[in-house]
């Protein structure tokens, strides 16, 4: 097991080679897996499977990061279930996981094996999914055929006859736990991969095409081009993934400064240089979420951590800008699904 406290350096792409362990200690912004950002990553343990890659959004960053070379570990189907991401990111909260806390403040760690089975006991009190075990080892079985066989003409008879000895319908259970197809989960990962290849590789689009399971380029093109609104040439040119571009960072520093006082986007946009029709067309291509989610999330997190450091609900409400504690409490029940109160109650009761 190997262990390292890290600074990340800003949109540099982190290739994961070992199945690994992040814990972010401290930073501000969003960070990226696999073409996807995330936003809400505060109070997490994230999981990576080998073959992703991350990169942080942000320069403020500091990272604790263990690797787990022994790849056997990883074919334990109670195990499985941090590193195998079904449409999210794998991760287990951190603060409600008094077991996981203990860990990492040691100063001498122990074996790799005994933060990894602390982590999935966490993962499945979690129940992400509100599934029954047996459910979710379908799910996972599922999951683990796709990741090894998506370059295969693959069909839904293909699905039935294999796990059909279980009982359960997987079509069904996948739908109705995960919210998406077996179909959906097929198309994902051959897009999600396509796309590595498309930016990392020298591959040609014909070779991409054909390796990821399309039966001609004409098709893979068609496709990439309905799941993503772009042509393959369009995502590798606007993706920029190997080119500066301090934007995403400026915009971050500017939401970490003035989020307890600026809500408007027209105050952003100005200090960025752009009209606000700009600055929203800018943040939706480059971080697929709008400026008015993240003001949000901000608030949402600076929330969070002052009433886990015990500051009153009042005292909350107007640091954050609010003119009357109501209106605070109104906003953050609506966007996370709790009251103030029941947020801090359900951290209590997690301990």
């Amino acid at each position: 097991m190997l262990v390292n406290k890290f600074k990340p350096k800003v949109n540099e792409v982190m290739f994961i080679n070992t199945h690994c362990l992040l814990h972010i200690l401290e930073g501000s912004g969003g960070l990226q897996v696999d073409f996807k950002n995330y936003f809400d990553w505060d109070d997490k343990i994230i999981f990576l499977e080998k073959g992703q890659y991350i990169k942080f959004l942000g320069d403020d960053f500091t990272v604790r990061r263990i690797d787990f070379p022994d790849e056997a570990l990883f074919k334990d189907k109670q195990v499985r279930v941090l590193f195998k991401h079904m449409v999210s990111l794998g991760y287990i909260n951190f603060e409600d996981c008094l077991e996981c806390q203990k860990y990492l403040n040691e100063s001498v760690f122990g074996a790799p094996k005994d933060i990894i089975d602390v982590s999935a006991r966490q993962w499945f009190w979690q129940n992400p999914f509100n599934a029954k075990p047996e459910e979710y080892h379908l799910i996972f079985d599922i999951k683990e055929f796709i990741d090894e066989k998506y370059r295969e003409q693959l069909q839904n008879a293909d699905f039935k006859l294999l796990f059909e000895s279980s009982g359960l319908n997987p079509h069904r259970l996948v739908n109705e736990k995960v919210g998406v197809t077996i179909k959906g989960l097929l198309k994902n990962k051959r897009l999600t991969e396509s796309k590595k290849d498309l930016v990392f590789s020298n591959k040609s689009i014909k070779e991409i095409a054909y390796d990821h399971g399309f039966s001609d380029p004409a098709y893979f093109n068609r496709f990439f081009k309905q799941q993503t609104q772009k042509t393959p040439s369009d995502f590798v040119r606007d993706t920029g993934i190997d080119r500066t571009d301090d934007f995403a960072t400026h915009l971050f520093e500017l939401l970490h400064e003035f989020h307890t006082t600026q809500r408007e986007v027209g105050f952003y946009a100005d200090k960025l240089h752009l009209s606000v029709k700009a600055l929203s067309t800018k943040v939706r291509q480059q971080l697929n979420v709008s400026i008015g989610q993240l003001i949000r999330q901000q608030i949402i997190l600076s929330a969070k951590r002052m009433l886990l450091q015990h500051q009153s609900i009042q005292e909350v409400a107007f640091s954050l800008g609010f003119e009357e504690p109501g209106h605070f409490s109104n906003f953050f029940k609506h966007y996370t699904g709790l009251s103030p109160t029941e947020y801090l109650q359900s951290k209590k009761s997690n301990q």
